[in-house]
């Protein structure tokens, strides 16, 4: 008897949380700081992005609204945390438009890849003749507007090192073949050809991959030996690991181009040409 009371009352409440929910609409709506007017600080204006919090524990926003309790207290943690994110917010460059990283190639993914070929290249004083970087390892677009050091440590989070390995033109040959059958990665110096998931042509430097020849290649430590089920390193002439993180290694570029006043404004090509 207990029991039967016991479901009958579990039931009731679950028909009035249902009848509850029911009598509520939602609507999507864009964060846009309309009530307080917070944009995005830089080292030298966190007053103004981000408003103050005085004495008295009131915070008064960009907008000139203040505010009291739980939203004065969260401004507080904001802007305490400032000074130890300053590393972060450092400038290092602009784009003109969103940059977004797309497959089988993007302007994005083409500048991060070509970029680490250049990188090895002048580390290992090697020639480079081929680069394969992982799509999931790039991980965000890049916004249009100026680009900080945040974004770049968001774009290349992970802890990767790169590294040049020498390859014959068959295992070269594989490689692709293995990328043309799964998923196509961002790759450089190349030019493919992919229908129904088979490597139908393959040119390097302007000419046909010659099996019998040998290949500088420009990756990253991930991709040697089973990262995204690709082993690039396999039957490798020659492999070496450097010390230098794929984020360090692709930094200098962006901050070549801030350098020169210019925004990183990149190109699409016929390097990868994908057909069913």
């Amino acid at each position: 008897m207990v029991k039967a009371k016991l479901i009958i009352l579990v039931a009731l409440i679950l028909s009035g949380t249902a009848a509850s929910a029911q009598s509520f609409t939602w609507k999507k709506h864009a964060v846009d700081a309309s009530r307080t007017r917070v944009t995005i600080p830089m080292t030298d204006n966190i007053d103004k992005a981000i408003g103050t919090v005085d004495e008295k524990g009131v915070y008064t926003a960009p907008s000139g609204r203040r505010f009291r309790g739980s939203v004065a207290q969260v401004a507080r943690l904001l802007i305490d945390a400032q000074p130890a994110m300053a590393s972060v917010k450092e400038y290092v460059g602009y784009t003109t438009r969103k940059l977004e990283r797309k497959s089988p190639q993007s302007e994005l993914t083409n500048f991060i890849v070509d970029c680490l070929m250049d990188a090895v290249a002048k580390e290992t004083g090697r020639k480079v003749d081929i680069g394969l970087i992982n799509f999931g390892g790039i991980r965000v677009d890049l916004e249009e507007g100026d680009i900080l050091m945040d974004d770049i440590l968001s774009m290349l989070p992970f802890k990767n090192n790169i590294c040049y390995v020498q390859l014959k033109g068959k295992d070269v040959r594989a490689l692709l073949q293995q990328l043309a059958a799964g998923s196509m990665q961002q790759l450089g110096g190349v030019k493919v050809v992919v229908k129904d998931h088979k490597l139908v042509s393959a040119e390097i430097g302007g000419k046909p991959l010659n099996d019998k020849a040998v290949y500088g290649l420009a990756t990253i430590d991930f991709l040697l030996t089973g990262g995204d089920n690709i082993s690039a390193a396999r039957n490798a002439v020659d492999l070496q690991l450097l010390d230098t993180r794929i984020v360090d290694a692709i930094l200098p570029y962006f901050k070549a181009f801030a350098a020169q006043g210019t925004p990183i404004d990149y190109h699409l090509d016929d390097r990868i040409t994908i057909s069913k």
